[in-house]
């Protein structure tokens, strides 16, 4: 036997628990968005601030001089008067070449020197004799003259004496081969008891640590940069491009010493797209030592007018950048807001909440937005409930 109803004839009671069950289940989301707690977060309010602009490169040291050790003289080499490694004066004895052949000389020339003298004293005195005879008209004008001549060259010859001595005492010291600059020895290449033929061979190398340089690049495409920002006005160089440097070494740690960029290449290398830039650095206790590679990082530039925003408030979402911003939904409720920022270099400046690294927003925030810098790990979904759990701060710089 099969029973069949009619739709009119349904119970009544079927068609209100289902209704009953469709707005149940319309309703749970909105009844569990409802009931969730607003996220406590701490904001800051953008504004406008002059914020410091720094670089870090790349950069390598070398010694402000590194002169190498040559023998301006022939002859044996007697002795080395330096360790390898050690610090030497400018002026302090490095070789000695065999001293006696130069000794010589300087006697010989010495000799002819005195020579030179005698015959003048003999010129003058024959033209004073003949002057008195001449006048008496005693000898002839040719004999007066030829002494005078003789005399002339008696001058020339004393004076090539004299040129002669001042050659040999000076090939004597040559002999005696001195530190041209103060600075750190370098390993000799020559043994004593060696040949050494002249300039053509080098003896060693002294590398001048105090002071020492800094040299390092910077790319065209951040000159470009920089030049099309000093010329919109956000940002100001340094006055005649001395930047600050500091000197990061290998450990990540800050080394006490720094200096200013003295110079500054207006050629590209079209190897590596950049320029180079130089500073000296004072290395009074030999700590930086060259070819070493360091980490250089320039100050001294300001940009104008920048939102700096805690780097821990900069969040990546895989696709970009963003913060939260403080914002009102349609229901007047405060909220996250998610806002997609573009941002510019690291800024590293101490301000009264304890931070110490800053991104510079480019573009994303306005004046006066209300940017969660801290509760972000609370926010589940853009436009969750929060409540402002602080006296709103203000990063500006000082």
């Amino acid at each position: 036997m099969r029973l069949s109803f009619a739709p009119s004839k349904l119970p009544l009671f079927l068609f209100t628990s289902a209704s009953l069950f469709l707005q149940g289940c319309s309703e749970a989301p909105k009844t569990e968005h409802e009931t969730m707690h607003p996220a406590a977060v701490i904001t800051t309010i953008a504004t406008h601030e002059n914020a410091p602009f720094t670089i870090e490169l790349p950069a390598t040291l070398s010694g402000s001089k590194e002169v190498q050790v040559r023998a301006r003289v022939t002859g044996i080499l007697e002795s080395r008067n330096f360790d390898e490694g050690q610090t030497v004066k400018q002026g302090q004895s490095l070789f000695t070449i065999d001293l006696a052949p130069y000794q010589l000389a300087v006697e010989s020339a010495q000799a002819a020197l005195n020579g030179a003298k005698a015959s003048l004293v003999q010129a003058e005195r024959e033209v004073k004799r003949l002057a008195k005879l001449r006048a008496e008209k005693s000898v002839s004008q040719r004999d007066y003259d030829n002494a005078s001549s003789t005399q002339d060259i008696a001058n020339t010859t004393l004076e090539a004496a004299k040129v002669a001595l001042k050659e040999a005492q000076l090939n004597l010291e040559y002999a005696q081969i001195k530190a041209p600059v103060a600075g750190v020895m370098g390993r000799e290449f020559v043994s004593v008891g060696t040949f050494v033929s002249g300039p053509d061979l080098l003896l060693t190398q002294i590398t001048q640590l105090d002071p020492i340089r800094l040299r390092f690049g910077i790319s065209e495409r951040e000159q470009l940069q920089m030049r099309q920002d000093v010329a919109n006005g956000s940002l100001t160089l340094p006055e005649k491009g001395q930047w600050h440097t500091s000197i990061k070494l290998q450990d990540g740690s800050l080394s006490n010493k720094s200096g200013k960029v003295n110079f500054s290449d207006v050629r590209i290398n079209p190897n590596t797209g950049t320029s180079e830039l130089q500073a000296i650095i004072p290395n009074t206790d030999f700590e930086l030592r060259p070819g070493q590679f360091v980490r250089v990082m320039l100050s001294g530039a300001v940009r104008k007018n920048a939102f700096v925003i805690p780097q821990r408030a900069v969040l990546d979402n895989g696709t970009g950048k963003f913060v939260y911003v403080v914002a009102k939904n349609e229901q007047g409720g405060t909220i996250a807001r998610p806002a997609p920022v573009e941002v510019g270099e690291w800024i590293q400046k101490p301000d009264n909440q304890g931070d110490k690294n800053f991104w510079l927003i480019k573009s994303g925030i306005q004046q006066g937005d209300e940017v969660i810098i801290d509760g972000m790990a609370k926010i589940f979904f853009p436009g969750m409930p929060v409540t402002v759990s602080n006296a709103t701060n203000n990063v500006s710089a000082e």
